[in-house]
C-alpha cells in the first residue's frame, strides 16, 4: 500500500457522550494525504464534537483516533499539534490584546538564546500574511483588526506550523469573495504538499468546488461517506436534513404601493466608515443591504440605531424625528436588532437559555421579582415556535449549536413584539435546514405587517428575500435596486462601484 493509499488520520468507531446524552455513534472517517474531505451536517449533527476529538480537544468515550495507522491518545490539542494535526476554529481563538505576530507564534515563540526573537517572528509573520494577501502590520493588536483580517490571522497561525492534517471549521464565514479565492489557492498548495484537509462548511457551492470526498452526519450518526464526484448540492442537502427541501425561498409577500415609510435615515455619516448615506424602509418590506465585507452596511445600520457614534444624520420613525442613543431607545421604538456576532454580542454564553430569552424585555417578566412561571411559559413557546433543539433545558447558550443559537436570538428579539426587525448575516455558519426555517420566518414577519432589514453577504439571500436591495461600496450607498434590477450582475456592479453614485466623489463631498 502506497503512502497515498493509507489514511493520514482516521476515526475508528468514535462514540462520545456528555453525561447521559450520547452525541456521536460509531463514527468512521478517513483523511488521506493531498485530499480535501468535506464534513457536512446540520447544526447539532455532531461535527464540532468529532473534529474536537480528532484535534485533541476532547477524548472519545469509545473508539480510537489513528495517525498513519497508529492509535493516538491525545491529552490535549498541544499533543495533536505536535503530531501536525492543526485546527482552525469557527469561533476565533485569538488573544485580542496581543499583536498579530504574537498570536501567530503564541506558545511556540522563536528565540535567540534566552530572548524572544521578535525580528524573526515579525519577518515570518509578514511572509505568511503576504502569502494570504493580507496586508496588515504584524505589530497591530488583533482587537484593532476587522473580522475578516482576524480570520486570516487565524489561518496564518495554523499554516506556520508543520501541518500534516488541517481541520478547517467554517473558514470562509467572515471572508470576502477575494479572500475566499486566496484561501482556496492556499488549500490547493497544501494539497500539493500532501496535507490532509478536513473542511467543514454549510456553503455547498464551496464543497462542490474543492472537495474530493464527503462525509455526512445527522443526529450523531454516519449517514454517508464517499467520493464527491457526481454528487449534487441537492443530494447533499437531502442527506443532511433527511428530507427533500423544496422552495428554499418563500414567495415574496406583495408590498402595497402605498405602504407607509416606517423608518428613514437621512445623510448618516460615520467617520471612516459611512459617507452621507440615506435609506427608507416601508411597512411589510424586506430591505436588503448588499456589498462586500467592510462596505459600511453594519456601520450604517448600527449608527442609525445609536449603537455607533455618528458625526451627522437624522433618523425618523413613522415620519417623526427620533433620538436613538442606545439599544434601549431602539427597543422603545419597537425596533429589534440581531447582531452578526451572536456569541460576542447577541447572547450571554455562560447564562441559561431562559434568561437569555427574556433579557431584552426583562421588565415584562418582573412584578417586581421575575415571574419564573411566566418566563418558563415563554421559553416553552419559543422552543416550539422556533424549533430550538437542545439536549436539556438546563443547557447554557454556549452548549447550543450555531443554528440553535441563532434561533434563540430570533426568539429573544420577538419578546419585544417588534414592528421592525433588523437581521445582520442571518445564516452565517448555519446549515441548510435552519436556513430554510429562517427564510420562511422572515416571510411570516412581513405577512404580519413587520418590516425587515436584511444585511447579508449571501447574494442568493438578498435576491431570494428582498423587495429592494440597497448596495454599498466603500462607505457609500451606491444605489437601491428593485424589480428586475435585483440580480447578481447588477448587485456586483453597484457593490464594486462600477455603477451608481460615484464613490470618490461622495467620499470627498
Amino acid at each position: 500500500m502506497s503512502a497515498q493509499d493509507q489514511p493520514r488520520l482516521s476515526a475508528r468507531r468514535i462514540c462520545r457522550s456528555f453525561g447521559p446524552n450520547q452525541v456521536l455513534f460509531d463514527i468512521d472517517l478517513d483523511l488521506y494525504p493531498g485530499e480535501v474531505h468535506a464534513l457536512l451536517g446540520e447544526n447539532g449533527a455532531g461535527k464540532s464534537t468529532l473534529v474536537r476529538i480528532l484535534a485533541g480537544y476532547l477524548s472519545p468515550t469509545r473508539g480510537d483516533v489513528c495517525l498513519d495507522g497508529e492509535v493516538r491518545h491525545y491529552r490535549g490539542s498541544g499533543e495533536a499539534e505536535a503530531d501536525g494535526v492543526v485546527m482552525i476554529h469557527q469561533e476565533l481563538a485569538l488573544a485580542e490584546q496581543l499583536s498579530v505576530e504574537e498570536n501567530i507564534f503564541l506558545g511556540r515563540e522563536l528565540r535567540r538564546g534566552p530572548f524572544l526573537d521578535h525580528h524573526a517572528m515579525r519577518e515570518r509573520a509578514s511572509e505568511t500574511l503576504a502569502e494570504l494577501e493580507t496586508w496588515v502590520d504584524p505589530q497591530t493588536r488583533v482587537k484593532d483588526l476587522g473580522t475578516s483580517d482576524q480570520q486570516m490571522v487565524e489561518i496564518a497561525k495554523a499554516i506556520t506550523r508543520d501541518v500534516r492534517v488541517l481541520i478547517m471549521d467554517e473558514p470562509t464565514a467572515a471572508l470576502t469573495e477575494h479572500e475566499v479565492s486566496v484561501l482556496f489557492a492556499l488549500i490547493e498548495r497544501l494539497r500539493q504538499r500532501g496535507v490532509a484537509i478536513l473542511y467543514i462548511s454549510h456553503k455547498l457551492r464551496e464543497i462542490e468546488q474543492i472537495a474530493d470526498r464527503v462525509t455526512v452526519l445527522r443526529d450523531g450518526q454516519l449517514i454517508d461517506n464517499g467520493r464527491m464526484a457526481g454528487r449534487s448540492k441537492e443530494e447533499l442537502a437531502r442527506l443532511m436534513v433527511g428530507r427533500e427541501i423544496h422552495d428554499m425561498y418563500p414567495e415574496r409577500s406583495v408590498l402595497a404601493s402605498d405602504a407607509p415609510v416606517v423608518l428613514e435615515a437621512r445623510d448618516i455619516v460615520v467617520p471612516g466608515a459611512v459617507h452621507g448615506a440615506s435609506f427608507t424602509l416601508r411597512r411589510g418590506e424586506v430591505l436588503g443591504f448588499g456589498g462586500v465585507v467592510g462596505a459600511g452596511r453594519t456601520a450604517l445600520i448600527e449608527a442609525s440605531l445609536g449603537l455607533r457614534a455618528r458625526r451627522q444624520g437624522q433618523v425618523l420613525r413613522n415620519g417623526q424625528p427620533v433620538v436613538l442613543r442606545n439599544l434601549r431607545d431602539a427597543v422603545n421604538q419597537r425596533i429589534a436588532y440581531l447582531t452578526e456576532d451572536r456569541k460576542g454580542k447577541g447572547l450571554v454564553l455562560n447564562m441559561g437559555l431562559r434568561p437569555n430569552l427574556t433579557l431584552l424585555n426583562l421588565r415584562a417578566y418582573c412584578h417586581p421579582l421575575i415571574d419564573r412561571r411566566r418566563e418558563d411559559q415563554a421559553f416553552q413557546e419559543a422552543i416550539e415556535r422556533f424549533d430550538i433543539r437542545l439536549r436539556t433545558q438546563a443547557d447554557t447558550a454556549a452548549e447550543l449549536s450555531g443554528g440553535n443559537q441563532q434561533k434563540l436570538m430570533l426568539a429573544k428579539v420577538m419578546t419585544i413584539d417588534p414592528e421592525i426587525v433588523i437581521i445582520n448575516e442571518p445564516t452565517r455558519g448555519i446549515d441548510v435546514g435552519t436556513k430554510h426555517q429562517i427564510y420562511h420566518f422572515v416571510r411570516e414577519l412581513t405577512d404580519a405587517g413587520c418590516s425587515v432589514i436584511l444585511i447579508s453577504s449571501e447574494m442568493s439571500e438578498l435576491i431570494g428575500l428582498s423587495h429592494r436591495v440597497a448596495v454599498m461600496c466603500a462607505g457609500v450607498l451606491t444605489g437601491v435596486l428593485e424589480g428586475e434590477q435585483i440580480n447578481e450582475q447588477e448587485i456586483i456592479q453597484y457593490a464594486s462601484g462600477i455603477k451608481g453614485v460615484g464613490v470618490d466623489e461622495q467620499r470627498h463631498a
